[in-house]
């Protein structure tokens, strides 16, 4: 896989670069005030939208696929500044309904006591998505999904037009066991004549009936929009990632990388700083590009991404 890294201000550099080069943007942009890194990096509300909707276009010309963000508002005396959503209404102003996607939730513990004395602890942040009209050009929604939790006839349930509740077990037929226990507690497996009816069996026959129907069970279930990660100390994927202010976890990348960049495709980080979404791309089969106003976390990420080599040799 390729790398590549880049030192100047993520606008101009994206502006000179080619349009349609990458597959997916990925990364995280400083949060208003919240830090300066050294070089100032603050902003009230306002003029970050105006700094991030420049920042967005010149992604999204480079980018035939999402450009996704994760970042978080701040608050300063006890008044939110609602700099996430002025960006996606700003875009959405700009560009119609029909480039913008509902965003993400990345869920992660907050930080003790933030919150003050009346409020609550920010355990959240966005991951806002930002795209072209249509269709994503290439997407595994499925990547990081899972074998579904209920088998057709399971527990989920739904409403009709008119209001009525209609069971998927009374709809699609049971899972495979009874609502009696045997001595011990265990819930006993449904028979036929004194002969166990399989599960697989019994999904299969739901599944045919829901296929009939025009609905085929997957075999993985799309993860949601809701991610929920560790974050702090020895789970961000490398040791390296601290030596950044602001890391976020490999986990999270992972499910962009892998879901919204097809396999030998570019991935572009304009944010670049420990190198986590380059760690990431090094690991799937990614080829990633990452730009950064500081030497020294270009620098960071050639070690991290070198790391990995080692690692994956």
């Amino acid at each position: 896989m390729t790398t590549e890294f880049y030192q100047g201000d993520c606008v101009e550099v994206m502006r000179s670069m080619p349009a349609d080069r990458y597959d997916l943007v990925f990364g995280s942009p400083p949060y208003c005030d919240a830090r300066t890194y050294g070089i100032d990096a603050q902003r009230d509300c306002e003029s970050w939208v105006a700094w991030m909707l420049d920042v967005t276009e010149a992604a999204a010309r480079v980018c035939k696929g999402p450009v996704i963000w994760v970042a978080a508002g701040v608050t300063r005396k006890r008044n939110y500044w609602p700099a996430c959503e002025g960006l996606m209404w700003e875009w959405w102003k700009r560009h119609g309904t029909h480039e913008l996607y509902r965003p993400c939730v990345f869920h992660r513990v907050g930080i003790p006591g933030s919150g003050g004395k009346d409020w609550f602890r920010a355990d959240w942040e966005y991951v806002m998505c930002f795209k072209r009209p249509g269709a994503l050009p290439w997407s595994d929604n499925t990547a990081c999904g899972h074998p579904p939790k209920w088998a057709p006839g399971g527990e989920m349930s739904n409403r009709q037009v008119n209001g009525e509740r209609v069971s998927g077990r009374d709809k699609w037929g049971r899972d495979g066991s009874t609502g009696n226990r045997d001595k011990n507690g265990k819930r006993k497996p449904q028979t036929n004549n004194g002969r166990v009816v399989d599960k697989l069996h019994t999904k299969a026959k739901a599944n045919g009936e829901m296929e009939e129907q025009g609905y085929t069970v997957p075999v993985l279930a799309n993860p949601g929009n809701v991610f929920k990660t560790n974050v702090g100390g020895g789970v961000m994927g490398s040791k390296l990632a601290h030596e950044n202010e602001a890391p976020f976890p490999e986990k999270l990348a992972e499910i962009f990388v892998r879901s919204c960049c097809r396999p030998d495709g570019w991935c572009l980080d304009p944010f670049i700083g420990s190198g986590t979404t380059a760690s990431v791309c090094a690991q799937w089969g990614r080829n990633c590009a990452g730009i950064d106003l500081r030497l020294s976390q270009v620098e960071l990420s050639r070690r991290r991404v070198a790391e990995v080599q080692r690692v994956f040799a």
